[in-house]
């Protein structure tokens, strides 16, 4: 799954999905790759399970699978505490030295 959102058109294909269902034509139309290029990485987050794919007479329609994403949630969750607690940190050290 990582590795279908280390590439950055992956990204931001998911962040188009993120606003609703595209045709794979609309899809590739946001890009300045060729089709296949698009299907290729759209190929990789389905397998990821990241998008899904539906028909609709000859169409295909793509829409994000946020269930998916709740496994890379719950991998960065201690993630969002250690900066947290480090920026806190960081907080405290410049207001220190302000005040100093």
């Amino acid at each position: 799954m990582f590795g279908a959102i280390g590439d950055p058109t992956r990204r931001a294909i998911l962040d188009l999905l993120r606003q609703g269902e595209l045709k794979a034509g609309e899809l590739a139309a946001c890009f300045p790759v060729s089709r296949p290029a698009i299907a290729r990485h759209v190929r990789v987050l389905r397998r990821a399970g990241l998008v899904r794919e539906r028909r609709a007479a000859q169409a295909r329609i793509y829409s994000l699978d946020p269930q998916a994403l709740a496994t890379v949630d719950a991998w960065l969750s201690p993630y969002r505490l250690y900066w947290a607690a480090r920026l806190s940190d960081l907080k405290r050290l410049v207001e220190e030295d302000d005040g100093g």
